[in-house]
């Protein structure tokens, strides 16, 4: 028998989870509402807040889950990538209680978790699961990426973005329309009432099977500029057309290297994750594709989209299978 904590502080949301012999028993996350007011993450702000809910986070989480902590056998915690004062707070409380505890710890990349969300099960819910090899997309507000998924351990990067993220794009060019943070959802919503073929925006081509948003983004600029120079209410009386193409013109970038990327692999076992795999707009476009190419398609729960400690745990579940631990002296990565 395993049961693994998990713990999740990468950003701006604390986390915890327990899972038992692959099956998550609990997960609880811990929002940060305050960077509402900033239009972003504020670094100083998260880390404050990770210090003060790290406690009653995991708490909660152990209490939820109907164990005891001395059941516990091992720690498993995100190790990078992240805001560096963020994963200190992880870091540093997974450390602790794994030496109290005298258990074995596990460092965790939050990408990859991302990915092997996908083989969470749930105490009254079994979750369909990808047959390996497949091949994620890999989409959030910091990440772009194609990745060859070979086991529940080894994975290869096969693209990237060269520059910001879809997830990026999508907040920035929200923020220049007026929207809250995050903008990502709210665009969702509104490009449901709009003409996703309105408007039309760059779609930059980086090379080979990676991407490029930035292009994108002072397309989206100078395109509003121009407009509002004609128009001082363009946009508030073209809101859900904008955020409907903008939507499409994201969604179009990557599917199309998504296509090749299946093509050159010739791996038909397609998921999504990330923040933006909770996007509609492109969990319809993926399952459209899907059909028309006989893709077997995998689309996470929402729950499991954004931030959460449930794909730390189950990530460290498999590496616990595989004896793969780490030592006190493992630090966290901004970047891995």
């Amino acid at each position: 028998m395993a049961i693994i904590l998990g713990i999740e502080s990468s950003c701006d949301d604390t986390s915890a989870a327990i899972i038992k012999d692959g099956v998550l028993l609990s997960n609880i996350i811990a929002n940060q509402s305050v960077h509402e007011f900033y239009g972003g993450v504020i670094p100083e702000l998260a880390s404050r807040a990770h210090q003060q809910n790290i406690v009653p986070v995991v708490s909660m989480a152990i209490k939820a889950a109907g164990i005891e902590k001395n059941e516990i056998s091992a720690i498993a915690f995100t190790r990078g990538p992240g805001l560096m004062g963020s994963l200190l707070v992880g870091v540093s409380f997974a450390k602790g209680l794994a030496q109290a505890l005298n258990i074995p710890l596990i460092d965790v990349n939050h990408l990859q978790g991302h990915i092997l969300a996908h083989f969470l099960d749930e105490k009254d819910k079994k979750n369909p699961h990808p047959k390996f090899p497949f091949l994620c997309l890999l989409v959030s507000g910091g990440h772009t990426q194609l990745v060859v998924v070979k086991d529940y351990i080894n994975f290869e990067i096969i693209g990237a973005t060269i520059d910001d993220a879809a997830g990026e794009a999508f907040d920035k060019c929200a923020k220049v329309i007026g929207l809250p943070y995050p903008g990502g959802p709210v665009v969702d919503k509104l490009a449901k009432e709009g003409n996703m073929n309105a408007f039309t925006f760059a779609q930059p081509v980086a090379g080979g099977l990676n991407y490029s948003f930035s292009g994108l983004k002072t397309s989206f600029l100078y395109f509003l500029r121009d407009r509002i120079a004609e128009n001082h209410n363009f946009i508030e009386e073209n809101k859900a057309d904008l955020c409907a193409s903008l939507q499409n013109t994201i969604i179009r970038i990557l599917i199309k290297n998504l296509v090749k990327a299946s093509e050159q692999t010739e791996i038909k076992e397609v998921a999504i994750s990330g923040g933006v795999s909770a996007n509609s707009g492109l969990r319809n476009a993926v399952e459209a594709e899907g059909k028309r190419r006989n893709w077997s398609v995998y689309l996470p729960p929402l729950k499991f989209t954004t931030d959460n400690a449930a794909m730390i745990a189950i990530t460290g579940y498999f590496k616990y299978l595989n004896s793969l631990t780490c030592g006190y002296d493992t630090v966290p990565m901004t970047r891995i």
